[in-house]
């Protein structure tokens, strides 16, 4: 994990999504074209949340999101999503 120099406002959080598979579990070897977008990651940054809604995930957490969810943003030259705390599904 990594230290950014970004803060979301509000109710958002900045995800570094994992990396895509490589492989099937049966251990063929998945080409660029044909990899699948992840779906989960890690939270690297929160905002402070809205007025009567406090930010549930914290910095660290592991968490699920939706296919299309966020607006992907490169910073320092890595790849993260940003988008709201509603976006994301679950906590690992």
């Amino acid at each position: 994990m990594s230290k950014l120099t970004i803060k979301p406002l509000a109710d958002r959080v900045i995800v570094e999504p994992a990396a895509a598979e490589e492989k099937t579990a049966f251990g063929i070897i998945i080409p660029d074209t044909a990899k699948e977008k992840p779906q989960k990651g890690i939270v690297v940054a929160v905002g402070k949340g809205k007025k009567d809604e406090p930010i549930t995930v914290k910095v660290g957490d592991d968490v699920l999101y939706g296919k299309y969810s966020g607006t992907e943003i490169t910073i320092e030259g890595k790849d993260y999503l940003i988008m709201r705390e509603s976006d994301i599904f679950a906590v690992l």
